[in-house]
């Protein structure tokens, strides 16, 4: 319990409130952009490391194999960095030469912008079940194995 405490205390200290109030109002009208996820992404780092936050959820231990490179999430913020904005608000839009237009702009690759865009669609996806699920993220989080927290890549 006094490790759900740390981070809520984490959380109180580094979120704005105003944003957060945005960002809800953003998820039940499901406009939730890759402006949006960088804005979440640079909020939470504020908090520490991806993998020490990890470490204080209750029932992550149990998913020891799981390890978080905190560099893949800068790799993230220079891909999106290295949008339009009209490719943020609508990833459906990178084709072939945008996708490696962004990745010579982000350092990256063009299978890097592609694994991310992947994991991407599959946040998307479990945002939308825990709104459409009552019980929401104790529910959600039931019904994730291990195999889908290694496939799940940021």
């Amino acid at each position: 319990m006094g490790d759900i405490l740390s981070i809520i205390e984490k959380a109180e200290e580094t979120f704005d409130l105003e944003q957060a109030e945005k960002l809800e109002k953003q998820l039940k009208k499901k406009e939730l952009d890759l402006d949006d996820y960088l804005a979440q992404i640079r909020q939470v780092k504020k908090m520490g490391s991806f993998s020490s936050l990890l470490k204080l959820i209750p029932g992550m231990n149990q998913f020891k194999d799981v390890k978080v490179d905190d560099r893949e999430f800068e790799k993230v913020e220079a891909i999106i960095c290295s949008m339009t904005k009209q490719e943020k608000r609508d990833p459906k839009l990178l084709n072939a030469s945008r996708r490696q237009r962004i990745a010579n702009g982000s350092g990256t690759t063009v299978q890097e912008i592609n694994k991310f865009m992947k994991s991407y669609e599959m946040t998307q996806k479990v945002m939308k079940k825990m709104q459409s699920n009552k019980g929401g993220m104790k529910k959600l989080l039931n019904n994730i194995d291990e195999n889908t927290l290694k496939n799940f890549k940021f």
